[in-house]
């Protein structure tokens, strides 16, 4: 269905006038922090999470020519949203074969993810990748006017007052899909009301992936909100290669084995007690750790003991070893296809942290899979789960799953059937999406 996109001179004048008033402290106080995030930045490239020799890009300098053409900006925080939206742009090739792409990430690791992926897309496919800058006004009015992209699409989360702010003064329609509006954002933004009305009125379209997503979009003041799913139900399983699979069970040998994935700090101490604990029932078992972001690494092993192997040092874990440390990036499709019990990470944590990861991407490939409770920020794909995923809430509720799991081969081969029947893989959605986004950048009507 097509309508025109409302205009947003709809909004009463208060609280227009108090939308210009939130957006400018908004400005003048990100801009008064200028030189502190300069220092900032610093430091993170001192601390190996930005690259030195782009770390301006993080203030809007470019770092390559605009390329000829039409051009879309595609903005993805980190790994997850990354590997969302390559579907989306493929699909957005095929409609429109003449469009570039600049997509921008926030994080090193799925600017490495990126290249990684690229391959994948077809040869003459126009990519330029570049790190998001920070939101400040200055930095980000340089970063539109050298790109000045036909449109912005955003995906998730990522609403940064400055940069609508820039994308409205130079007219460029703005995009949010696989819209998610978390509960300690909802909380936040409740608190500024006038602020985020402003922003969501500013989108030409925002694709929410659930029905509670949406309703919470509506309720902040948007206008143009859609229903077409959650981008992440369209993705195929993880790429592996069935030599590196080969390899790696060989490796680990006839051990029984599971998998600690996208671990972050605080829970992999739960998850080694965990494995000790399962140790004493299941002699000889093997924890694969691997972390969300493979640079803490070398950090984890304060906690497993320095002669723990890492496979980022090319090391493969002897016989004895009870941990191996998977430390490396775009491997994790090789693990999943050991169709083995798999612990999603970032869910052991107590509120406000955690949230959990995308459990289906190990549901696709066949594997056991068990959640902590902090799953809020997939509680729609667990709901699709349901009693396929196992939930544990300490070291101890998880290592009697453990034991379940690898003691008792039928209940092993019952979970990783129940995952794989129930995850969902709905391939048109890209196209759904993609469809969308060219009708509000390029026709600036309203898709649903």
């Amino acid at each position: 269905m097509r309508t025109r996109a409302p205009d947003r001179a709809r909004l009463p004048l208060a609280e227009r006038l108090c939308g210009r008033l939130s957006a400018g402290i908004w400005a003048v106080v990100a801009e008064a922090l200028a030189p502190a995030l300069r220092l900032y930045l610093q430091r993170r490239v001192w601390r190996g999470k930005e690259i030195a020799g782009r770390v301006r890009e993080r203030r809007g300098i470019a770092t390559q020519p605009r390329p000829e053409g039409p051009l879309l900006w595609l903005h993805a925080v980190s790994v997850g949203e990354t590997l969302s939206i390559l579907p989306v742009i493929a699909a957005l090739r095929h409609d429109r074969p003449d469009l570039g792409f600049l997509v921008t990430t926030a994080t090193t690791t799925a600017a490495r993810l990126l290249v990684q992926r690229l391959h994948e897309l077809p040869d003459d496919m126009r990519v330029v990748h570049q790190f998001m800058p920070l939101d400040v006004p200055t930095w980000m009015h340089r970063f539109v006017r050298h790109w000045h992209p036909d449109g912005v699409v955003l995906a998730e989360s990522e609403l940064w007052p400055n940069m609508v702010s820039a994308c409205r003064h130079e007219d460029i329609p703005l995009v949010l899909i696989n819209g998610r509006m978390s509960d300690r954002s909802y909380a936040m933004w409740q608190r500024l009301p006038c602020l985020i009305t402003r922003m969501l009125r500013s989108f030409a379209w925002i694709c929410a992936r659930s029905d509670e997503d949406a309703r919470r979009f509506r309720a902040l003041g948007a206008e143009k909100v859609a229903l077409v799913g959650d981008l992440k139900d369209a993705a195929l399983p993880l790429p592996h290669d069935d030599g590196g699979v080969a390899q790696i069970r060989k490796q680990i040998g006839q051990r029984p084995v599971w998998i600690a994935a996208s671990t972050h700090p605080g829970e992999e101490e739960i998850v080694l007690r965990a494995a000790e604990l399962a140790r004493q029932k299941v002699p000889g078992l093997l924890t694969i750790l691997i972390p969300r972001h493979p640079e803490r690494g070398a950090a984890l092993l304060q906690h497993t003991g320095p002669n723990t192997p890492r496979r980022a040092l090319g090391q493969s874990p002897a016989p004895h070893d009870p941990v191996w440390i998977c430390d490396t990036l775009g491997e994790m499709g090789l693990f999943y296809a050991l169709h083995c019990p798999v612990l999603m990470g970032n869910s052991l944590l107590s509120p406000p942290e955690g949230g959990g990861h995308n459990p289906m991407e190990p549901a696709r490939q066949g594997n056991a899979l068990a959640t902590g409770p902090a799953i809020a920020n997939f509680r729609q794909a667990y709901g699709v789960l349901g009693d396929a995923v196992a939930h544990v809430s300490d070291e101890r509720t998880l290592a009697l799953w453990l034991e379940e799991m690898l003691c008792n081969p039928q209940a092993l081969r019952h979970a990783i059937a129940a995952s794989s029947n129930a995850c969902v893989n709905d391939t048109h959605i890209s196209q759904r999406v993609a469809w969308g986004i060219l009708q509000a950048v390029y026709f600036r009507a309203v898709y649903s």
